[in-house]
């Protein structure tokens, strides 16, 4: 589990300097442009990450770098410089916080390991 830490430190990771995340994320357009017969253009759109505290979740998004329209299939999409579009959300949770994530899907904790910086943790689950 992916553990509530420093808003630098998780933006950092999402955006790291190799831009792996960035592909990820940038590989949706590809996905359409190939899959459903669409003129989108990856290159004319940057990869933008928020950690939304109040949700305790990285927000990724895909933001066009200029107005543009898109087809996929027999539909257009028009999009404004700057425009972004929500593509991930990756939660952030303590320890206490997933294991009534666990609970309420009727699993109880068995057991938890955590890294030497607390990034993370592992969780042995059984069910109820």
């Amino acid at each position: 589990m992916d553990l509530i830490k420093d808003r630098q430190v998780l933006e950092r990771a999402y955006n790291d300097k190799a831009g792996v995340t960035a592909q990820f994320n940038l590989n949706l357009l590809e996905r359409i442009r190939h899959e459903l017969d669409s003129d989108i253009d990856p290159n004319r759109f940057q990869h933008q990450v928020l950690y939304n505290e109040a949700e305790s979740r990285i927000e990724m998004y895909l933001v066009s770098s200029r107005s543009q329209q898109i087809r996929i299939e027999d539909r257009v999409f028009d999009f404004i410089a700057g425009e972004p579009r929500h593509t991930e959300n990756s939660y952030k949770y303590t320890p206490a916080g997933f294991r009534q994530l666990a609970a309420d899907g009727g699993f109880d904790s068995i057991a938890m390991w955590r890294d030497p910086w607390q990034f993370f943790s592992v969780h042995f689950l059984q069910r109820d």
